[in-house]
């Protein structure tokens, strides 16, 4: 049978209000449009509890108890990497028998949601330091600084593929404590790797890298790319550059090519994209990319990186500051960038 649509306040006050004149509760109904059993109900609330509005139903008693949702709470909040199964049978253990609904709603009636755990760099203790020493010393380096970086990387367009994931509970804006995301390291697929620059002034030149990356082939992009995105990116002088501490960047000849050219180069913590802006600029172009053929691929790589405006790359620099603060708030481990 469909359920009936509840009178609205007004109508419930008119009821009380004509029942109070003296009019029978068949003549309201038949006034008003309603039933003889709707009218008396209402009126029956109003003599006991002096109101006409809805009051807390009890509904159906929780399958869980609050022992039961500590036992849980602590689970996850110790291992966010705890499966259902693993849930279900800690209370099976506790004497309750629960399911998987039950449990989600009630870790969510926690604060606690279940999500897949963002892949992050592996850091390694060494590591850790190393960021948060970077974000202490350069917290209060001006703004014009920044500007007159020019930040470099290589990144991978994926054609295709398929990345497995694990599912975690966390607390909003608890998504990249360590206890809850996958350490990654670099690996390949179907896709192509580019090379790329840009400055708070704008895109640099992004190159295709067809062949597997070696230090003589860096520094030859370099040469070839480098100078040039300076100069049409018009930086100021004593503009320095910053590429990460991938073993192909810090080889004895690639420095000693950079120390002859006279680049000074930022010196930089492993492991650390989110302090490099240039991961917010591959965001925008794998965005701005629709996955097809490598060949086309790698042609609207190259347009849509064009048409990146100067001031996406200038708002991704300007708040440089903020990366700082956030590392140092999240205690020199990764955070969200």
């Amino acid at each position: 049978m469909a359920k009936t649509k509840e009178p609205s306040k007004d109508t419930r006050n008119k009821i009380v209000d004509l029942h109070q004149a003296g009019k029978t509760e068949s003549a309201i109904g038949k006034q008003l449009g309603l039933k003889k059993s709707t009218v008396g109900a209402i009126i029956r609330k109003w003599k006991t509890y002096k109101t006409t509005n809805n009051l807390p139903r009890s509904g159906a008693p929780r399958n869980i108890s609050p022992r039961g949702v500590k036992i849980i709470t602590r689970t996850v909040s110790k291992n966010p990497k705890t499966t259902w199964g693993d849930l279900v049978n800690d209370l099976q253990r506790a004497g309750t028998k629960v399911t998987k609904p039950t449990i989600s709603n009630t870790l969510r009636r926690q604060g606690l949601k279940s999500c897949s755990a963002k892949r992050v760099p592996l850091l390694k203790p060494v590591h850790v330091q190393a960021h948060l020493k970077f974000a202490r010393e350069h917290l209060d380096d001006p703004e014009e600084d920044w500007e007159n970086v020019i930040w470099s990387d290589q990144t991978k367009i994926y054609i295709f593929g398929k990345n497995s994931t694990r599912r975690v509970w966390w607390t909003k804006n608890a998504e990249l404590h360590p206890k809850n995301t996958i350490p990654t390291v670099k690996h390949g697929g179907g896709n192509i790797m580019l090379w790329g620059c840009f400055s708070a002034k704008g895109p640099g030149r992004l190159i295709r890298v067809k062949e597997r990356m070696n230090g003589a082939m860096y520094r030859e992009i370099l040469s070839e790319n480098l100078l040039p995105s300076a100069r049409a990116l018009k930086m100021k002088r004593g503009w320095v550059f910053q590429h990460d501490n991938d073993p192909k960047h810090t080889t004895r000849a690639t420095k000693e090519w950079l120390r002859k050219k006279h680049f000074k180069v930022l010196e930089w913590p492993s492991q650390s994209p989110d302090l490099n802006p240039i991961e917010n600029l591959w965001r925008e172009l794998k965005v701005r990319v629709a996955q097809q053929n490598i060949t086309a691929l790698e042609e609207i790589c190259m347009e849509e990186w064009a048409k990146i405006p100067e001031t996406v790359c200038e708002n991704f620099v300007k708040t440089y500051r903020k990366r700082l603060t956030s590392v140092i708030a999240n205690k020199g481990y990764i955070t969200k960038y």
